[in-house]
């Protein structure tokens, strides 16, 4: 009987872990993520009050991205934190196309011990809705 509550517990682990995993790739959005307007971020990032870190592929990338940005696809943040390691203090903003890459990158540096970190709600599409400027 001890064997089989341990057997059933074991299982029940199993499906809460593949479920996560499924969540997560199915690209939810941490929910522990500050967000910040288009607008707002283009008044930070022009003042040199923050960075903006692109987390999009190259192709996105060389379509057309904010110029003055930092390009580090999604994959590869974790293996490049030291490049942003002077910034772990200061305000970044992470941008993708929608939103929702920015916020698992966002959600990465604060784990990495990054203090300010935002998503840009909406990402790219956003900013060019709301009129700011790009370069490619």
């Amino acid at each position: 009987m001890a064997k089989q509550n341990m057997n059933q517990k074991f299982s029940n682990w199993i499906v809460i872990g593949i479920a996560s995993a499924v969540l997560l790739l199915a690209g939810c959005t941490p929910t522990d993520v500050a967000s910040i307007s288009p607008k707002a971020a283009e008044v930070m990032f022009a003042e040199q009050k923050a960075i903006i870190v692109d987390v999009r592929e190259d192709s996105e990338w060389n379509e057309q991205h904010i110029a003055g940005a930092i390009h580090i696809p999604l994959a590869q943040v974790a293996s490049r934190l030291s490049e942003l390691a002077q910034y772990k203090h200061s305000t970044v903003i992470v941008q993708c196309r929608s939103g929702k890459r920015s916020a698992k990158a966002a959600s990465a540096l604060q784990g990495a011990g990054f203090s300010k970190v935002y998503s840009l709600a909406g990402g790219i599409v956003a900013w060019d809705k709301d009129g700011l400027k790009t370069t490619n």
